[in-house]
């Protein structure tokens, strides 16, 4: 009888530690994949753990040869680093269009913009690799949107070459256009067209008319919805269309809702001390207002 007892009592010691393996097994498998995900990289990013996120968008694509979402992420990255650090996302840049249009040309970085061209070059070869055998690839399509989008960003806000960055941002919109009939839930695709359309739709009327010849149509209230669609039920790009929905925010006057979006994405990535510095100036601007 103690000998069946001490048996039972060893089989279930054999049990327990197989379970204990077996999590903790399960939980490195899963902290592996999820440290190599692009979401992972993405929450890093926007945390302002650029070099993290890199490390996560490598590996990703060394598991991940063919794919041109890693490379076309990487470089998301790349230009994220540059915005953070030339202070590009700060809201008193954007607060209206004289403001706006009077800012100055910044020094990229060099060896940061020759990296976020070569893998948006990386990105575009893939992209179309996978197109030429099969159309209608959806990773291949969201990869070109957002390489266009991040060449569009790139040349307006940091080299201010506002002519390349709509051209960009025109070849941006008809990627997301092609990606919206094959994938019609990928919200992602619809910020292409909401920066577009509300940048567009803020300029001069004589400027938007000569936009328009050129095929690129602008309307503020059509883009802020886009971006609104593409925080709400957005993947990646997300919490990047909240941000550039609080700076529309600030420039359409609207303060509540800017801070509350601000609020929110401090909530969410804590690290990020823009968002702490954003809700800041705009509470010593309400304290200040006449």
């Amino acid at each position: 009888m103690i000998f069946a007892l001490k048996n039972r009592a060893c089989q279930l010691m054999i049990v327990v530690a197989l379970l204990a393996l077996f999590s903790r097994t399960a939980a490195a498998i899963d902290t592996i994949g999820s440290a190599t995900s692009l979401d992972h990289g993405f929450s890093l990013l926007y945390n302002l753990d650029f070099e993290r996120a890199h490390q996560v968008f490598l590996s990703w694509q060394q598991e991940h040869p063919d794919d041109p979402l890693g490379p076309a992420c990487d470089a998301a990255g790349l230009l994220f680093s540059e915005f953070n650090r030339l202070g590009v996302l700060e809201s008193q840049f954007y607060a209206d269009d004289q403001t706006f249009a009077a800012r100055k040309k910044l020094t990229p970085d060099g060896a940061v913009r020759d990296r976020f061209y070569a893998a948006l070059d990386q990105a575009d070869a893939r992209a179309h690799s996978r197109l030429s055998k099969s159309p209608k690839d959806r990773d291949a399509l969201l990869a070109l949107t957002m390489s266009s989008g991040l060449k569009a960003d790139y040349a307006g806000l940091i080299e201010k070459r506002n002519l390349a960055s709509l051209h960009y941002t025109k070849e941006a919109t008809a990627w997301a256009e092609q990606l919206l009939v094959v994938d019609p839930e990928c919200y992602d695709a619809h910020l292409a067209a909401g920066v577009s359309q509300y940048i567009i739709g803020s300029m001069a009327a004589p400027i938007r008319w000569l936009v328009r010849l050129g095929g690129v149509a602008g309307d503020k209230q059509k883009g802020i919805a886009d971006l609104q669609l593409t925080a709400q039920r957005g993947h990646y790009l997300a919490p990047f269309a909240r941000i550039l929905l609080a700076i529309a925010y600030v420039r359409e006057k609207d303060k509540a809702q800017a801070r509350e979006l601000l609020v929110s994405l401090r909530n969410d990535f804590p690290q990020n001390s823009l968002f702490t510095q954003e809700i800041a100036r705009l509470d010593t601007q309400s304290v200040h207002r006449p």
